[in-house]
């Protein structure tokens, strides 16, 4: 998995308060210097002003101000199971690569059987791996050996089945029925910063599936550089506090 920031907005953070500032300002905020709009925040410097005023937003659950800057996320190499949980969020706009217009006929089986083209579980190679609805692991070597080389020999098959239905002359639209739900795919979304929040309370939570906490922490390593503040904030004080910035 690869997470890139495409595009955002420039000086979110400025943005941000200038919004929050707005409400409490007779002037026009958009005629008044940003020095001005922020002259009322406590700080010395004119960084230590906007940081007084985003913590006390976020302390506050003022949230709509988070709302102006977007960014843009390019990801590459998740699961379809993994888009299928992602793309649920509302406010949040995707574009995904489609398998109706692009076809994986030169892709090697082979390869595939070792993780080209399919996301392998974690619970697929470590026999210690404990999932969702489970207390233990519980298997013995002879058995996980098993259940991988089955996982592998399924992955590998479906490739093989997929070309040669393409082959056959069926539709890449149809032929893909048969990939299994693990397929890559790459993906574009777009979200304000506060829903980038919110689908970091539901994704990044414990009992979320591990693809989708290792997606949305790579996110928010992405949103720590573009909106410093903000979210080392979010790390520190709100993390983990569950469907904390639902709309």
């Amino acid at each position: 998995m690869e997470v890139e920031l495409l595009e955002a907005t420039d000086r979110p953070e400025r943005l941000i308060c200038q919004a929050a500032r707005n409400d409490y300002m007779e002037d026009f905020v958009g005629e008044t210097a940003f020095e001005d709009v922020m002259s009322d925040i406590e700080g010395e410097t004119l960084e230590d002003r906007k940081e007084t005023l985003i913590h006390r937003l976020l302390d506050h659950g003022h949230f709509g101000p988070f709302e102006h800057p977007h960014a843009t996320i390019a990801v590459k190499g998740i699961s379809r199971s993994c888009m299928a949980q992602i793309t649920r969020h509302r406010h949040v706009s995707f574009d995904i690569q489609s398998m109706r217009y692009v076809s994986f006929d030169e892709v090697d089986p082979a390869e595939v059987r070792e993780g080209e083209m399919v996301v392998v579980p974690p619970s697929v190679t470590d026999p210690d791996w404990v999932g969702r609805n489970q207390k233990t692991a519980d298997v013995d070597e002879e058995t996980a050996a098993e259940r991988e080389e089955l996982f592998r020999d399924t992955i590998e098959t479906a490739f093989e089945s997929y070309q040669e239905l393409l082959d056959l002359g069926l539709p890449p639209e149809d032929a893909r029925f048969v990939l299994p739900i693990g397929t890559k795919v790459n993906m574009v979304m777009s979200m304000n910063a506060r829903m980038l929040m919110h689908v970091a309370d539901m994704r990044a939570a414990a009992d979320a599936q591990w693809e989708i906490r290792e997606l949305t922490e790579q996110v928010l390593d992405v949103a720590a550089e573009w909106c410093p503040i903000t979210f080392e904030y979010y790390e520190e004080h709100m993390k983990n506090r569950k469907n904390r910035l639902a709309p």
